[in-house]
């Protein structure tokens, strides 16, 4: 009887185990899943910083003028929404030039920019405009004048014997040829393009950053 009544005992207490390791086992699947879903959930609407376009961007545009030009923002998104390959980091531009059109709103990223080829297009912003002046050395500052300087361009018209400041502190694109191409707006351009046809244009080389204001006409002795 006494054997029968432990055996009994015995196999309680072994049920109770059994059932006390499901029971744990089961909890601790239920807390694996809850929690991967908890993570799932955190990361589907814990936001991300990205690039995105506040206008259209065509094709060609550089890095530099994208970044000089502030065309892009800095926007929080969840990161669920992060395209592939999003940039994070504006200097990632630098040294990068628009491969298709993208449109306002979109995320920029490394599949819509190729290396720059650092063509002469490349390095205008959409209100500037190249143009071209052709020019002997003299006229060059005995040719000192190359991509990269600063310079003031003056006309000079014989008639009058006067000298005037058309454009101060250009920028030099290039140079070759017997010309020198400059960067700027579209009035300047018109103006270097009206000081060719009626003068004799020069160029005065500049520091990288000028200050001088622009000059009044100059103009011979005895000449008002």
């Amino acid at each position: 009887m006494d054997g029968i009544m432990a055996s009994k005992l015995f196999a309680t207490r072994q049920g109770t185990i059994v059932l006390g390791v499901i029971a744990a086992v089961i909890a601790a699947i239920a807390l694996i899943v809850y929690l991967n879903a908890y993570r799932n959930s955190v990361n589907n609407t814990a936001l991300a910083p990205v690039l995105v376009t506040k206008g259209l961007i065509e094709k060609g545009t550089s890095g530099s003028v994208i970044l000089t030009g502030k065309m892009y923002t800095i926007s929080h998104v969840a990161k669920s929404s992060v395209d592939a390959g999003a940039l994070v980091d504006p200097s990632t531009l630098k040294g990068q030039v628009a491969v298709a059109d993208i449109y306002p709103g979109t995320q920029l990223t490394a599949a819509d920019f190729g290396p720059t080829t650092n063509s002469i297009a490349e390095q205008l912003s959409p209100n500037e405009r190249a143009v071209a002046v052709p020019l002997g050395t003299p006229e060059q500052v005995g040719g000192v004048v190359t991509a990269g300087s600063h310079v003031d361009v003056w006309t000079y018209i014989s008639d009058t014997k006067c000298a005037y400041e058309l454009v101060h502190n250009a920028y030099v694109l290039s140079t070759g040829s017997g010309n020198a191409t400059l960067r700027a707006t579209p009035a300047q351009a018109g103006l270097i393009l009206w000081g060719s046809n009626i003068g004799q244009e020069w160029l005065t080389l500049a520091a990288t950053v000028a200050t001088t204001p622009t000059e009044r006409p100059i103009c011979g002795p005895g000449v008002h």
